[in-house]
């Protein structure tokens, strides 16, 4: 019998798909079988409205400023609440604090999309609702990333996030192309009222999962500061999720913020309707896919300094190279490099901090990842946006793949020093 009473597979069906979950062992686990499809829905309509917002904010103002503006809104609460956010997930289980998240996530959908449908949508209007939004996510991602050690067993862990991370990146591919065709045939606020009834199908999963939760492992009668200070003190006193930490932190400001621009680049450059940006945000995600689906394949059999620091400059030449061209094939072919060498890189991160806590200070720890991830986006956001408006966007873009090559670079020169400092687990 399993040690893990939650997965229940029989030899008949091992035999039959023995291989699959030899790539994919996350799905060993029945509760991440369940947390699986509703998670693609959701996501899939998160991305409709992320591409739906920009494309809306582009057509009232104009500006690509606005448009980065309006992608701030949504990250900046994370830098003042993620640290907060993180010791309820250390305290109540996460499973509820996910319910209540995702509803009041679908609440705010149908707010925006009532507003668009009705002719009354504003720029400010927007900003607002972003805003709520981003501190609802303040909650919800430490949270969801803290669900998944509860789910799966620990040595499936990375796959969990690999395939957690290739969920919101496959909802790339499929979301964008369903918003363009929304938005060509219906205009955008059908688009945010699709996404509002995608979060039925991620609530029910998690109705439909049985609650693994354990006790609070942080004392209710703890100081909520003083629980945030312990987290920090920890992080920062591990050097590899120390190195992880800062690291994503530059990913966030010099790489990420590319996929702000991509409406920009669409209309300006390639002179795409709505349709034509959800091929872009596609191809980005199918690479996005495939990167993470070689994350779970081969996570402990490859050095993790492969797919991070290797990832981040696989991506950053391509981007690099995409800047250049006006043609519509290779700019393609390189946004999927992109897209894949980016998000192998941030998965690997995301898993190597998962697999390296302690179980008292995850909740923590994550927060303070996703604070970090998330909230020095805005930073990246409206610097690409500034530095696009006056030099162009091709000249923003490249200046941030210059750092990410610069920060992987350190990143290998200084990898030695951090596995003597923690054994060998950075390095597998």
């Amino acid at each position: 019998m399993s040690p893990n009473p939650d997965i229940s597979l029989s030899p008949k069906n091992q035999s039959l798909s023995g291989k699959l979950l030899s790539a994919f062992p996350a799905f060993e686990s029945r509760n991440f079988r369940r947390f699986f499809p509703g998670q693609v829905v959701s996501m899939t309509g998160t991305w409709i409205q992320m591409v739906a917002q920009g494309w809306l904010v582009l057509e009232i103002t104009g500006s690509a400023f606005d448009v980065g503006l309006a992608a701030a809104a949504s990250t900046v609460p994370t830098l003042f609440l993620s640290l907060f956010g993180g010791v309820l997930v250390d305290r109540y289980p996460r499973r509820k604090i996910l319910l209540w998240t995702q509803s009041a996530a679908m609440v705010l959908a149908f707010v925006l999309g009532m507003f668009a449908m009705t002719g009354h949508v504003t720029l400010e209007i927007i900003l607002l609702l972003s805003f709520f939004l981003g501190c609802v996510n303040a909650l919800n991602v430490p949270a969801l990333q803290a669900f998944l050690s509860e789910i799966v067993e620990r040595e499936h862990l990375a796959s969990a996030i690999a395939m957690n991370s290739a969920i919101y990146n496959g909802s790339r591919v499929i979301g964008p192309a369903i918003a363009g065709m929304l938005i060509s045939a219906t205009g955008t606020g059908t688009a945010f009222l699709v996404n509002g009834f995608s979060f039925f199908a991620v609530i029910i999963s998690l109705l439909s999962m049985k609650d693994k939760q354990k006790a609070p492992i942080t004392p209710l009668a703890q100081h909520p500061l003083q629980a945030i200070r312990e987290g920090l003190n920890y992080s920062w006193k591990h050097p590899v999720i120390r190195t992880a930490i800062i690291y994503i932190a530059v990913i966030s400001i010099f790489a990420w913020s590319y996929v702000t621009m991509l409406p920009v680049i669409a209309k300006h450059t390639f002179h795409m309707n709505a349709s034509g940006l959800g091929t872009l945000y596609g191809i980005s995600g199918l690479g996005s896919v495939v990167g993470t689906v070689l994350v779970s394949m081969y996570s402990g059999k490859v050095d993790r300094l492969v797919f991070i620091a290797g990832g981040t400059t696989l991506f950053s030449l391509a981007l690099i190279a995409f800047t250049f061209t006006t043609s519509l094939p290779p700019a393609l072919f390189f946004l999927f490099l992109g897209g894949f060498g980016l998000v192998a890189a941030v998965s690997t991160i995301s898993a190597t901090i998962q697999g390296a806590v302690d179980d008292r200070y995850r909740g923590r720890v994550m927060s303070l990842y996703m604070m970090v991830f998330m909230g020095f986006m805005p930073i990246g956001n409206l610097a690409i946006g500034y530095l696009s408006e006056h030099f162009g966007t091709g000249v923003a873009i490249r200046l941030g793949c210059l750092v990410t090559i610069l920060a992987a670079a350190v990143l290998v020169l200084s990898s030695q020093g951090i596995r003597k400092a923690y054994g060998d687990y950075g390095a597998s």
